[in-house]
């Protein structure tokens, strides 16, 4: 238990490692509503190996942000083991990826699909635990069994864990899938080893944290969604949106982050006031802005609708009538998002498979700026452009085609062409293209010009 004791002081209340979202300033954020111990996001360990940009950002970190896990994702024990080493004096310890379910992961060959791959699992705990100067510890998910659950949290205790994070959720349940954790593996993995186990898994108030810790024994709990649309949930504290939305974008002033990142945090902050019909358009343009000015407006601009009925000056028409949002708490106040139970999602699925014209009241209907319905992919497109529109000049360029052949032209082709007819075009005419940075003709005269030279020099 020195790990849990003595280096990370005997933390509760744990922030998950988020991609793109448990940044330097959410994590200060979360600590001054809370928090005792935060993980950074998931760290690719072949690109944190490789390059210098990634590695600096990653590593952003200050006195007030400790204790810190560093985690990593990866499958080469040798990479991880290189990437640990270079950030081993800035953390308490290392954490390792076994748990992450999405897809990309997937791909990868990383988090829980490696989860059938015991042997490489031991070399990767193996090789940190032996060779690093702080602890390692490890991130996973259940089996479908308790048995081969607790058996896996053995061997990687054997293998040199020093604290272990179970994940009540198989690596199946996820987005609309995800259900209920089931808190029982946390339990039988917690009586089975000697190590200090952490809950992960359906923590949306602070009364989930007490419950968890008294069904499961563990040590501590640990929380993704639920401080992300409450970083006070820790605090046992609902307060207004615009409260922890001001300071973090303090924070972010000071330590700076991708404004997808900030905007991420927004939407989710403001999840329940942006779903109401009248705050469509303010919706619409949070998702298009691209400055920090911009987003500090739409704050200030939900605190000053809603600071009235916050204050008892104006009376909400709050109902909980079908149809409406159904929150018990004014939804200007931070609380937790609660997904759609599994089996209500299969037998949305199966209704809408079966009759096309079943439109979901639950799904939100996007529209452009006519007006008219669009899907989400296309939503998301216009607002990547309305974000970058000098980006979708260039792109629309593009979009032209060779004059001959089929191949998109040049955007800066002096002829009109694909860079492969241009080059053939220089090469048979001896031409020089700019815009390709295809300088035949100048090669050519610079040739000729030293091939004088050097038959002046000779004779």
């Amino acid at each position: 238990m020195d790990l849990w004791k003595d280096v990370l002081n005997s933390p509760t209340k744990i922030v998950a490692p988020m991609v793109d979202a448990s940044e330097l300033a959410w994590r200060i954020l979360s600590r001054r509503y809370g928090a005792e111990l935060c993980y950074t996001p998931m760290l690719h360990s072949n690109i944190f190996a490789r390059d210098p940009k990634y590695r600096k950002e990653a590593l952003a970190t200050s006195d007030e942000d400790k204790p810190l896990i560093v985690q990593f994702c990866g499958n080469d024990p040798s990479i991880i083991l290189q990437s640990a080493k270079m950030c081993e004096d800035f953390c308490c310890a290392i954490d390792i990826n076994l748990g992450c379910p999405q897809a990309i992961a997937k791909r990868g060959h990383y988090g829980a699909f490696l989860q059938d791959e015991w042997p490489l699992i031991e070399n990767i705990v193996q090789t940190l635990s032996k060779n690093l100067k702080i602890p390692v510890t490890c991130k996973i998910r259940r089996f479908e069994t308790i048995e081969k659950t607790v058996k896996y949290a053995q061997m990687l205790e054997k293998a040199g864990c020093s604290m272990l994070t179970v994940h009540g959720r198989t690596r199946e349940m996820k987005g609309p899938l995800t259900g209920i954790a089931d808190w029982s593996y946390v339990t039988a993995v917690r009586k089975a080893v000697n190590i200090p186990v952490v809950s992960n898994g359906n923590i949306q108030c602070i009364q989930d944290l007490h419950r968890c810790m008294e069904e499961t024994g563990a040590v501590g709990v640990m929380t993704a969604e639920g401080n992300l649309y409450n970083p006070a949930l820790f605090m046992g504290m609902n307060p207004p949106v615009w409260d922890p939305a001001e300071k973090y974008l303090d924070l972010v002033e000071q330590y700076p982050c991708p404004l997808s990142y900030v905007r991420g945090h927004l939407f989710k902050l403001f999840q329940h006031l942006l779903s109401l019909p009248e705050n469509n358009q303010i919706r619409i343009r949070l998702g298009e802005a691209n400055s920090l000015g911009l987003f500090s407006q739409i704050v200030e601009e939900l605190k000053n609708k809603y600071l009235p009925f916050n204050q008892g000056l104006e009376v909400w028409p709050f109902t909980t009538e079908e149809g409406s949002q159904n929150l018990i708490l004014p939804p200007w106040l931070c609380q937790s998002y609660v997904r759609r139970n599994v089996e209500d999602h299969k037998k949305k699925v199966e209704e809408n498979s079966e009759s096309e014209d079943i439109s979901d009241p639950h799904k939100r209907q996007y529209q452009d700026a006519d007006g008219n319905p669009i899907s989400r992919k296309k939503m998301k497109k216009l607002r990547r452009i309305s974000r970058r529109p000098e980006k979708h000049v260039v792109f629309e360029k593009s979009l032209f085609k060779c004059s001959n052949c089929v191949n998109p032209m040049g955007s800066k082709c002096n002829y009109q062409l694909c860079k492969k007819c241009c080059k053939d075009k220089c090469f048979l005419e001896e031409m020089d293209c700019p815009g390709h940075r295809i300088l035949v003709k100048t090669r050519r005269n610079m040739a000729k010009y030293y091939a004088a030279k050097r038959i002046e020099l000779n004779t």
